[in-house]
């Protein structure tokens, strides 16, 4: 910012095993967006490295990345982004169009995905004929319909009234329990507390990185620091 660098985030050794389910809280601008945008290969790391499944992503090309968006990777946002005119059956498509698959694979594929959300009554519905916690449901939908390894979540649960919010949440960790790694960025207590580790940020550095009590699945860790030990390895940085 002019002639002053700002340090989004900093001395940051994270590793996330495969299957995981990890919350990401902290107040505003304590760099969470940043290490979301990073772990979705959205942004590259300024120095360091980010490691996906055994590569070192930031030092792929713009089209590799984007390969590793459409096939490992699915997104769900606060505010659904789904494309108004387009039914909910469309919406969920896109990610199988931008692919190459067929459009009857596509269609059957997006039926059955949205069959799994339970929306299987509303496949030509448009986005404002939908309430907000069926937005999310076909958001999410969309963002599994590639089967990918790694959901993250921005604030899933942030623009649904408190009953749609737990319909979320639930389907989320239903996906997790199926051995999708789950990373959420939450402000909501409740939802961070759920997880089965909690990442807290300040000032872009890693304040806290604890598992919730009886999960074995992360080793003792001190913030900011390299963990003793973690199982399969799906995700890794440092720098």
């Amino acid at each position: 910012m002019g002639d002053a660098q700002v340090h989004a985030l900093r001395e940051m050794d994270l590793s996330i095993a495969s299957g995981e389910y990890l919350a990401i809280m902290g107040p505003s601008g304590s760099g969470k967006s940043t290490l979301l945008n990073i772990l979705g290969c959205l942004d590259r790391p300024s120095s360091g490295r980010y490691i996906l499944d055994g590569r070192d992503v930031g030092r792929l090309s713009d089209e590799e990345m984007a390969e590793v968006r459409l096939r490992k990777i699915g997104f769900v946002f606060q505010f659904f982004h789904l494309v108004p005119r387009l039914t909910a059956l469309a919406n969920v498509e896109l990610p199988m169009l931008f692919a190459g698959v067929p459009p009857r694979q596509r269609r059957e594929r997006a039926a059955a995905a949205l069959q799994a959300v339970g929306l299987s009554a509303r496949l030509s519905h448009h986005p404002p004929q939908l309430s907000g916690g069926e937005r999310q449901r076909v958001a999410v939908a969309r963002a599994t319909v590639m089967g990918p390894s790694l959901l993250l979540a921005d604030e899933p649960t942030g623009n649904l009234d408190r009953a749609s919010g737990r319909e979320v949440v639930g389907l989320l960790e239903s996906l997790n329990a199926r051995g999708l790694t789950l990373i959420v960025v939450t402000h909501d207590p409740e939802l961070g507390g759920r997880a089965r580790r909690l990442l807290r940020l300040v000032d872009g550095r890693v304040a806290e990185d604890r598992a919730a009590a009886g999960s074995s699945s992360v080793a003792a860790r001190t913030p900011g620091g390299r963990a003793a030990a973690d199982p399969a390895p799906d995700i890794i940085g440092g720098g």
